[in-house]
């Protein structure tokens, strides 16, 4: 132990350099022994690093293994079924052929008996007809010839013609309407001669600007590529040029829908139902498509019982159309909730 904490005959000075010193030395050794720390501290996180990784590769060697191994696996199997389903094939073709052999061995069999039959009788015959000839003491073996079976001759060939009655619908005669299908086919016609916009406000067209097919194919190209305004634009200005044709105002619809204006979706709808007139084969799908999107304007208006109603109508017209049955069952279930609600 110490006698003294102080130093004898030490003057202030050297105290103070002492002790400055014995300060300078704590920091040093605090110093290395924070990076001695920090040496450990990265070679520690070096060899965890390292120790991961080779178990990250061993994992992954391990997989491969596997999948090497049930590849193999799968692979073995898959020509022995090959071989085997071979081996069913070939013992069925060898199994055939020997019934074929066999078929064709009792053929020849009955063909030989047969023609024994045949040889035996014609003999018999041959013996009781003989008789002596002039001059000669033997006789003649073919005294008597045998019949030949006589068939008919072939049929001549001759070309059956057949007409059938000129169809414009697909449904057969008998299950059409003939009165309402010309009906149809008469107001189409008339709808095509009809010009209902002054030709004078439309001088600065081109011709096929005038045409309302063109517009009508110009609309639903710009519709297929998303532009719904342009698409209405051509619509209307084909509407302006014909207004009885029913497609102009269900394919404006659909572009209405695509834009929210329900309103106007429900309106064109109903002209194009009205249009389509009267029901025929013919323009079954288009009303089914008028029917559907009115519904769905009036569903998205929340007025599922009118939505619901043109959904039936549609189901009516096409009954196996899957998707139109499920939207109507959703339908159905929102009427069933919103009542609950109430």
């Amino acid at each position: 132990m110490w006698d003294s904490l102080t130093l004898a005959n030490a003057n202030k000075e050297k105290l103070q350099y002492l002790r400055e010193n014995a300060v300078l030395k704590a920091h040093e050794k605090a110093k290395e022994e924070t990076e001695a720390k920090k040496v450990t501290k990265q070679e520690h996180k070096k060899y965890a690093l390292e120790a991961t990784m080779k178990l990250e590769e061993a994992e992954r060697k391990r997989i491969e293994d596997l999948k090497e191994k049930e590849r193999q696996k799968v692979t073995k199997e898959l020509e022995l079924w090959k071989k085997q389903q071979k081996d069913a094939e070939k013992q069925k073709r060898v199994q055939k052929e020997g019934e074929l052999h066999q078929e064709v061995e009792k053929l020849k069999e009955k063909k030989k008996e047969k023609m024994n039959k045949t040889r035996i009788a014609n003999e018999g015959t041959s013996k009781t007809s003989l008789k002596p000839t002039k001059g000669h003491g033997s006789y003649s073996m073919f005294s008597e010839n045998l019949k030949e079976e006589q068939l008919p001759a072939p049929r001549s060939t001759a070309t059956i013609k057949i007409n059938f009655t000129s169809r414009v619908f697909p449904t057969a005669l008998r299950e059409s309407r003939v009165a309402e299908e010309e009906e149809w086919l008469r107001k189409q016609a008339e709808a095509r001669r009809t010009v209902s916009a002054d030709l004078s406000e439309l001088e600065d067209l081109k011709e096929e600007e005038k045409n309302p097919d063109w517009l009508k194919d110009k609309g639903n190209k710009m519709f297929a590529t998303g532009n719904y305004l342009a698409a209405v634009n051509a619509y209307n200005l084909a509407v302006r040029l014909n207004n009885k044709l029913p497609l102009l105002y269900l394919n404006r619809a659909a572009c209405h829908l695509k834009l929210r204006n329900l309103h106007k979706a429900i309106e064109d709808s109903s002209k194009a139902l009205e249009l389509l007139t009267p029901p025929v084969p013919d323009n079954e799908n288009a009303r089914v498509k008028a029917y559907v999107r009115r519904g769905t304007a009036f569903c998205q208006l929340e007025l599922y019982t009118e939505g619901l109603q043109d959904y039936e109508a549609a189901l009516k017209i096409d009954p196996k159309n899957k998707t139109i049955e499920r939207d109507a069952e959703k339908i159905r279930h929102l009427i069933q909730g919103t009542t609950q609600d109430s």
